[in-house]
């Protein structure tokens, strides 16, 4: 009897051992869903699990056909190439994947295309509100801590709180300023060590950070914002990630980063890319170096991760409607690759905007990365950059022009000199235009009492060429140095929370300073609204 159980476990072992080699277990499919009558049809599915790449894999749908099945390095990981034709249908399709006798059928939709307002791009005509999220307000703080990371508003560097019902609650104030477009700093989830507030250290390209909310109330702002006239455009990384990214726990190939086994940092030489003299090897330190050792450089040269990058921004496009994206360290990307992400998502939506940060102190390299360039052999196809260029010439020449009328001359003039340099600018009515943002000190200087240099510069950043963009805070003259940290660059915007002493989301919580900071820019924002108006009735008039 004893030896029959003992035979009787073994061969329950083996069976339960053999189980175990032939189980399928898919953790992830990116994306989740897609959607019909794109124009490009080709889809891309990461595929990941256990030694996924072992198994057969089948789809029987109408309209879908298996371009390329991929295994890479890791057998962790597949890549399916899908062909979805114009005949496909909306619907529920099956992935079959079968191993030996296991098998496992995950269902993955197909969509009808979003017909919602939105990726309607944004122009000289818009205004852009640019948002910390976490430094704007708290409406839910149910979700504030997430793992061992708790908010802190001590803290310059710490989670604040704020959230994107925060953001939805104050719509009606920024629409009443004027404004037509929001700018958020990247709402993608950061699950970083400490807590990564600013949102630059991505852990998941296709979830919101869920201190600040969910996907759906992201789509839920961004209804809400087009129901009130206003167009959102997303903040978005393709240079690097979060070093807490799941990639990072088991990578598909072993140039998935650049740098991947020898970190190495970036030099910042942005010249290096246009200047005939620059060495390769400096170039490369630039675009193959990381930001930081908490943001590894992302290697856009890998086909896969390269399918998946362009294919991510279209599914946030197609899914929430945004209306434009902010593309973070434009130039630290690999260029060719970028280059195509504009064009295909320009191909997709002709209406569609993206703005690339190309920080240079000069607007010869800014006009050198607007797509059309003549300066510029390989056409970038990025339809509008930022002219930090004139940003940093406004902040000096509005102090010295109130200083004298000598100091008035001589900073007009200088304002003058960078905008006599339009004509290096394909196109210089595409050009971002600010006084300040995130990652600058702020415009307004601490214990100013006087509004003349405030009044000029908003005068000026408004009716200028380009499209301007306000920080938030600006309208209540909030201040702060980078000398001071980006804590102080970044505070919370007052009543934001409950229990601020101030709400200065109202007129009883401004100080008189403020109300008048605040009526002079909605006042004008007001009159700028009416001027286009005007304009685009006579067009239409004079076009009928």
């Amino acid at each position: 009897m004893n030896e029959i159980m003992k035979r009787l476990l073994l061969f329950t072992i083996c069976l339960l051992c053999a189980s175990s080699v032939y189980a399928i277990d898919i953790s992830r499919l990116e994306p989740a869903c897609w959607w019909v009558g794109m124009k490009n049809p080709e889809l891309q599915i990461m595929v990941y699990g256990k030694n996924i790449a072992s198994s057969q894999v089948y789809i029987d749908y109408p309209g879908v056909r298996v371009k390329e099945i991929v295994g890479v390095e890791n057998p962790n990981y597949l890549f399916l190439y899908l062909d979805i034709s114009r005949d496909a249908s909306p619907g529920t399709m099956n992935l079959i994947f079968q191993k030996g006798k296991e098998k496992e059928i995950r269902a993955f939709e197909l969509k009808e295309r979003n017909k919602k307002v939105g990726a309607a791009g944004f122009s000289p005509a818009d205004v852009m509100y640019l948002i910390t999220p976490d430094r704007f307000a708290n409406a839910d703080p149910s979700n504030d801590n997430l793992d061992d990371v708790k908010i802190d508003r001590s803290r310059g560097g710490a989670r604040h709180g704020g959230d994107l019902r925060g953001i939805i609650n104050k719509l009606d104030y920024i629409r009443d300023l004027g404004f037509t477009t929001i700018w958020l700093n990247p709402v993608l989830e950061n699950r970083m060590p400490g807590g990564s507030y600013h949102g630059y250290a991505i852990t998941d390209f296709y979830q919101v950070d869920p201190r600040f909310g969910t996907n759906e109330e992201y789509c839920e702002l961004i209804d809400k914002a087009h129901e009130k006239g206003m167009k959102v455009v997303m903040d978005m990384i393709f240079n690097h990630c979060g070093s807490s990214h799941w990639w990072l726990k088991d990578f598909p190939s072993s140039d998935w980063l650049n740098n991947q086994d020898n970190f190495v940092q970036t030099n910042h030489f942005k010249w290096t890319l246009m200047d005939v003299h620059a060495p390769q090897s400096e170039r490369e330190i630039l675009v193959n170096g990381w930001f930081g050792r908490g943001m590894p450089d992302l290697n856009q040269k890998n086909r896969h991760l390269a399918r998946y990058l362009i294919q991510n921004s279209i599914w946030w496009i197609e899914y929430s409607r945004i209306d434009g994206i902010r593309q973070d360290t434009h130039p630290y990307a690999d260029y060719d690759f970028m280059a195509t992400w504009c064009k295909e998502v320009e191909n997709e939506y002709p209406d569609f905007n993206i703005v690339g940060e190309a920080w240079y102190p000069r607007g010869t390299a800014s006009a050198w990365w607007q797509r059309d360039s003549k300066m510029n052999e390989s056409n970038s196809n990025l339809k509008t950059v930022m002219d930090f260029d004139l940003t940093f010439t406004c902040q000096k020449a509005f102090g010295d022009a109130c200083s004298s009328r000598e100091g008035f001359e001589a900073g007009l003039f200088k304002i003058y000199e960078v905008i006599a340099q339009d004509f290096l600018f394909p196109d210089p009515n595409n050009v971002l235009v600010f006084l300040d943002n995130h990652d600058l000190g702020r415009f307004m200087q601490k214990g100013e009492s006087d509004l003349r240099r405030y009044k000029q510069a908003i005068a000026f950043l408004l009716t200028t060429r380009g499209i301007p963009q306000i920080y938030y805070g600006t309208e209540i003259l909030m201040s702060g140095t980078k000398a001071e940290g980006d804590g102080i660059i970044r505070t919370d915007f007052p009543g934001g929370w409950a229990g601020d002493p101030k709400d200065a989301f109202t007129p009883e919580g401004r100080t008189d300073l403020q109300n008048q900071a605040w009526d002079y820019m909605r006042k004008f924002l007001e009159d700028l609204a009416r001027i286009f108006q005007t304009a685009v009735c006579n067009l239409s008039y004079l076009s009928s």
